[in-house]
């Protein structure tokens, strides 16, 4: 049994050994060798599907073949192996493809990674079908567009936006922003037995927080009327029709013919106008299309009947359509000119193209890519629903989660999602990463916006005897130590301080820098080294306190180590988070055969009820976001409350060099 997947990934594998090869020849690039190699991998694979996996990432790696890829091949005297390498390095060299070097995603859209095609030239697209009707129906849609660009990001409001979906949002809004087009935010509310109003508004919220801002916000819904029209329509050219065979009967790819698959068109008009008026039981009718698609699904529905209260029309309609029938047509209407979705949506492609065409409207170009998927996350929704119930995480936006609700809770900066958007890149094949490759652009944008403070985890109470004055001084912290010109913030430092626990020990190991006995340390921006006199204990023989002696940092030898700590501080909670799933792949019944609820992580989660947090932080507000020094950058939990702070630890100062 070989996956689609498989076939993917080994065309993939394939590709990327001579990615450079097929960049420099394009389609005069011997593509039976990348057959070749994928069936070598997969040996019980179907010729005909990794031949059209083959051509699919070739094309979106390629683009439409040129002009100069449909002339002939000139004869070239073969270089030498050592003068194409200077040459290949040289190319890469100046065109600013050097190692390490990120386009970003505007770049990426903007140039030439995307061979896309112009508005109004649909026709030129591989594989795009057309008819008598399409220069004409063309022409119209230039000039109700004049040109420009139009992409839609439609979700279901059936559930909360994942990490996956901000590839989604960054692709199609910014294809449009870097062409100087619009992009529409289409709710695909087309089910109303899944579809909640905190859904709706969690999408809008999650569009806006990444920093798009749609053209005009629409629903499927607000096309109910002419969609209704366009089925009679179908019906009336013989190309639909109404079937009574069962939900069970039509799954899978090798279901049976219907029955009513040649039923008079008055018939079917009769039975679909009695379908609009509530006459039949949901499952007992459906409308079906006359196609077969790629995957080999014959008849595609194109409404069924569902009782259930719409959101927003209410009552009007018994009747709804789906997907396989809204989604183009509502494409069609909104004259969008790049129809970017997920690669699993390339088998639906057929009836998209075929679906237009059979009511001769305008029929949009439908472009797939890769989605983007992390390690050690569940992104379903009916998967997420099952954790919040087991208590595992407590709902959507639980910040071990991968919603991006979640992540904003955690502290993640809309900036920093984007950059990974654009790290990733425009990818063909379904693309999996490592969340620590998220992280890493998480501190690159907090190192430079986080301001500074001081929090102490394990608090240890140090008395300097010889304070060096007879109240409080005030210390004046940098908010950014690397450029003081962003401020600075004032801090109390008394006679009593809190330091970190682990800050000191009474019998070191080698190479232990901290406070210890006949060992001072600093004490960060304050200018006072601080030696050990005498360790308190109580009965138990734990240390309680320290009392240590202060003197001026300049005033003698500079101590291994300088420390953080806290002076008259605020009590707060923190919430230190680590990964959810204890593997890679929780859903993998190879990787986990108990399930992904037997994998959690037991560790995900440490509260730290009785922190203490230097007073600079006693306005922030939720989401307000800081770096505590050397212990990592935190963010403002809603939960707070006036005198009780709560903070979520976003990322570590470091990647941990245990995770792999």
């Amino acid at each position: 049994m070989v996956t689609p997947e498989q076939i993917e990934e080994a065309v993939e594998a394939a590709i990327n050994r001579h990615r450079p090869q097929l960049l420099e020849e394009r389609y005069r690039f011997n593509m039976g060798l990348l057959m070749g190699e994928a069936r070598a991998v997969l040996k019980w694979a179907d010729g005909k599907m990794i031949k059209h996996e083959v051509d699919m990432q070739v094309l979106h790696l390629l683009g439409p073949k040129t002009e100069n890829d449909l002339e002939k091949k000139p004869k070239v005297s073969k270089a030498r192996p050592e003068e194409k390498d200077r040459r290949t390095a040289k190319d890469v060299v100046e065109n600013g493809e050097a190692a390490g070097q990120t386009l970003s995603l505007m770049e990426q859209l903007r140039g030439e990674a995307l061979k896309f095609h112009k508005p109004g030239e649909n026709y030129k697209t591989p594989g795009y079908v057309t008819t008598p009707h399409t220069m004409d129906l063309l022409k119209q849609h230039l000039e109700i567009t004049g040109g420009q660009v139009r992409t839609r990001f439609p979700p279901e409001p059936n559930g909360i936006l994942h990490i996956g979906h901000a590839k989604a949002i960054n692709f199609n809004f910014g294809y449009a922003k870097a062409n100087n087009g619009i992009c529409f935010l289409r709710f695909d509310d087309t089910n109303p037995e899944k579809e909640e109003a905190k859904f709706f508004t969690a999408i809008c919220d999650m569009v806006a927080w990444l920093g798009y801002t749609p053209y005009k916000v629409t629903y499927a819904s607000d096309y109910f009327d002419q969609l209704y029209a366009w089925a009679v329509e179908l019906i009336h050219r013989g190309q639909a029709y109404v079937c009574h065979q069962r939900g069970e009967e039509l799954k899978g790819h090798n279901s049976l013919p219907s029955p009513w698959r040649d039923r008079s068109i008055e018939e079917s008009l009769l039975l679909f106008e009695a379908m609009r008026k509530g006459k039949f039981a949901e499952g007992e009718a459906t409308l079906r299309m006359k196609l077969v698609m790629e995957d080999g699904k014959m008849d595609p529905v194109a409404y069924r009947v569902k009782y259930t209260p719409h959101h927003r029309t209410g009552d009007t309609w018994c009747i709804y359509p789906t997907y396989d029938y809204t989604h183009c047509l509502c494409d069609s209407i909104e004259h969008i000119t790049h129809s970017l979705c997920t690669k699993e949506f390339q088998a639906r492609r057929s009836s998209y193209f075929w679906l237009c065409n059979a009511l001769d409207v305008y029929c949009p170009v439908q472009w797939e890519y890769g989605r983007l998927n992390l390690h050690y996350a569940i992104v379903s929704k009916r998967k997420i629903l099952q954790l919040v119930a087991a208590g595992a995480v407590r709902d959507w936006d639980d910040p071990r989660l991968f919603t991006l609700t979640a992540l904003r809770r955690r502290g993640f900066p809309p900036e920093a999602i984007n950059n990974f958007c654009a790290r990733v890149g425009v990818t063909v094949a379904q693309t999996t990463m490592e969340p620590h490759l998220l992280e890493a652009c998480v501190r690159d944008v907090l190192n430079d916006t986080a301001p500074r403070a001081m929090a102490v985890l394990e608090p240890l109470q140090v008395i300097i005897t010889n304070f060096p004055a007879a109240k409080s001084l005030d210390i004046q912290v940098p908010n950014f130590p690397a450029d003081e010109t962003k401020g600075f913030h004032q801090v109390p430092f008394g006679p009593i301080v809190f330091i970190e626990r682990t800050d000191f020990k009474e019998e070191p190991e080698p190479g232990y820098k901290r406070l210890a006995w006949g060992q001072p340390v600093g004490l960060r921006h304050t200018g006072y080294v601080i030696e050990l006199q005498h360790v308190v204990k109580g009965p138990s023989g734990c240390v309680e306190s320290l009392e240590v002696t202060c003197r001026r940092a300049d005033a003698g030898e500079k101590p291994k180590a300088f420390i953080h700590w806290v002076s008259q501080p605020l009590t707060c909670e923190i919430r230190l988070y680590e990964r959810l799933f204890q593997h890679k792949n929780p859903e993998d019944p190879a990787e986990v055969p108990g399930g992904f609820l037997s994998d959690l992580n037991p560790a995900s989660l440490q509260v730290v009820e009785a922190a203490l947090v230097d007073y600079s932080v006693a306005l922030a507000k939720p989401f307000d976001k800081f770096q505590f020094e050397r212990l990592g950058y935190f963010s403002v939990d809603p939960d707070s409350c006036q005198g009780q702070l709560v903070f979520n630890r976003t990322v570590t100062l470091k990647e941990d060099p245990g995770k792999v």
